[in-house]
């Protein structure tokens, strides 16, 4: 039966929520009041995938949420979108999930409900009456919250990161924005700006970024006990890419504060490895740049210097993403980690091959990327493996330098950039590229059009699992 409970102080009215699948529709709604089926019928409600039904008490209080998931052999588990859908439309009350739910799935749908709740609206003068400002609470286990709490916070950082402008996010509060996660925790940090990229051999990271009005700055952080396994993220951080010399048509660069993503998406997934303890030597490097247009800006037919003593001719200047992530990979890839991850926003290839949704992942390790993708489907945090084929690498060739930066083909971009970035990585143990686009095109409960938060639960996930029966 519906009911409605009193929070523990007793003041507060729980809301009950029932999840109905259509296929046990008529079991669920036969243990109902006659009224209740009746309201459910005039509703024309049978457990449709994504509709709601309010309920309420003869005195016209909400009394009960009756949400449909549709067909039970469609789904293999509760998503994350369920909660999330209900959090985005809900009006202002306590809420409690009536339905039995396995731990997992209660995670799922708890995280769904905060992820549900994200708003940016930095920029807009907030009615506190607003719907959308309205408090929507789910009681659920303290230990379930807590976590749900910690990554929404970490997936909500994100979004606000990439969803800022670039007049705001500019390459020196990119930095600042890492080392103000890493000085949480007290890590190790490491911080160069303009020419003491230079002085400190990141002449590819100095090259991208010196034509921007605020130079280019490298975080490099650390924490955790040495004795644990080191794990590096890399992430790209161009707050914004004209695309250089090579200029991007207008159209193409409205999109361009979110070029820093990856970056924001690293930062984010340190802070959950940090908070968490997990048993692991994190090393978190993120390059911040702005790809500009000026007199010294880098150009087509450059050769540019990198850090691990490779030459790179400059076949296109909006290729940039990835010369910064080749002196960051070079300086991760020294210490022989037991996994490197980079993450970018790199090509729209990758988004032409799987879609803004899925980003694509590289890894010369197979059952890795099978791991990883099994976890993604889980988490509702897709990723998918493309190759890293070898057929391809003559596309980086250059007559006068090492490789160039673009494919002269313009077939597999996706691909030749791994490649590319694959050259920089020799000694880590287990490397990840993935290429993600990091943005909501369209609107939907818990994803609207704005910044997205792709590949950090996922690989929380996975490296919660892989860590901590190491401890």
């Amino acid at each position: 039966m519906l009911v409605t409970r009193q929070s523990e102080s007793g003041s507060t009215p729980v809301i009950a929520i029932h999840l109905v699948y259509e296929d046990t529709y008529e079991a669920w709604s036969s243990h109902q009041s006659e009224a209740v089926r009746n309201w459910l019928a005039a509703q024309a409600f049978r457990g449709e995938k994504g509709r709601v039904v309010l309920i309420a008490d003869p005195q016209g209080k909400l009394l009960a949420v009756v949400s449909g998931l549709g067909l039970r052999a469609a789904m293999e588990t509760l998503s994350l979108w369920h909660g999330a859908a209900l959090s985005d439309r809900l009006p202002e009350g306590t809420y409690e999930v009536a339905t039995k739910l396995s731990p997992a799935e209660t995670m799922q749908f708890a995280l769904g409900w905060e992820y549900g709740l994200y708003r940016f609206d930095r920029y807009k003068k907030v009615d506190t009456k607003s719907p959308e400002r309205k408090q929507r609470t789910l009681v659920v286990d303290q230990a379930i919250q807590v976590t749900a709490q910690q990554i929404n916070h970490a997936c909500s950082m994100a979004r606000d990161l990439i969803n800022t402008p670039a007049s705001d996010l500019h390459p020196n509060a990119l930095a600042q924005a890492a080392v103000d996660v890493a000085t949480k925790f007290n890590a190790t940090i490491r911080r160069y700006a303009g020419d003491e990229l230079l002085k400190e051999n990141f002449p590819a990271v100095h090259a991208v970024g010196r034509a921007g009005s605020v130079a280019p700055e490298l975080v490099d952080f650390e924490w955790g006990d040495q004795k644990h396994p080191r794990v590096t993220l890399v992430g790209k951080g161009v707050c914004f890419d004209t695309g250089g010399l090579d200029i991007k048509p207008s159209s193409s660069m409205l999109l361009m504060k979110k070029d820093m993503g990856g970056a924001a998406c690293v930062i984010a997934l340190a802070q959950l490895v940090m908070q968490a303890k997990l048993p692991v030597r994190l090393r978190v490097i993120i390059p911040a740049v702005e790809n500009a247009i000026a007199g010294n800006a880098f150009r087509p037919g450059d050769v540019l210097d990198t850090r691990s003593g490779l030459h790179v001719e400059i076949g296109n200047t909006d290729a940039e993403g990835r010369l910064i992530l080749c002196d960051g990979l070079a300086l991760a890839d020294a210490d022989e980690p037991e996994l490197l991850i980079d993450m970018a926003t790199l090509t729209g290839a990758a988004r032409v091959a799987l879609g803004p949704e899925v980003p694509a992942l590289f890894t010369r390790d197979s059952s890795l990327a099978r791991e990883l993708m099994e976890i993604g489907l889980k988490e509702c945090d897709p990723m998918w493996q493309l190759p890293l084929w070898a057929g391809y690498e003559d596309e980086l060739g250059s007559k006068i330098a090492d490789l160039n930066n673009a494919s002269a083909s313009g077939f597999s971009g996706s691909i030749t950039a791994a490649l590319f970035l694959q050259r920089f990585v020799s000694k880590a143990k287990q490397w990840i590229h993935l290429d993600l686009y990091a943005w909501n095109a369209k609107d939907r409960p818990g994803r609207p059009v704005g910044g997205e938060a792709q590949c950090i639960r996922t690989l929380f996930a996975y490296l919660s699992k892989r860590f901590s029966s190491t401890r």
